[in-house]
């Protein structure tokens, strides 16, 4: 059994490190296509199945902080001056 809690641990870290690199994937600069928009649904999803089952406090933060990246960003638009919702 002690070779189940360090395999927790191991995976724990291993999503932290994925999280990260999905993070800098997920910049708009990265995004721009559809496809890689879909592409980072895919990533982020698929972290989310792997992370629901985690303990790591860690693990939790980083799958909500990718799911804000799927949120389209929202922009103040204005016309002659006059903000519009």
């Amino acid at each position: 059994m002690r070779n189940l809690g360090t395999i927790d641990v191991a995976l724990d870290e291993m999503l932290v490190n994925l999280a990260a690199i999905v993070l800098r994937l997920a910049k708009p600069e990265m995004t721009r296509t559809p496809e890689a928009r879909r592409a980072l649904a895919q990533s982020v999803h698929q972290y989310a199945v792997c992370a629901r089952r985690s303990s790591d406090p860690r693990v939790h933060k980083l799958k909500s902080q990718l799911e804000e990246t799927l949120k389209p960003s929202l922009r103040i638009v204005s016309i002659d001056g006059v903000k519009v919702a």
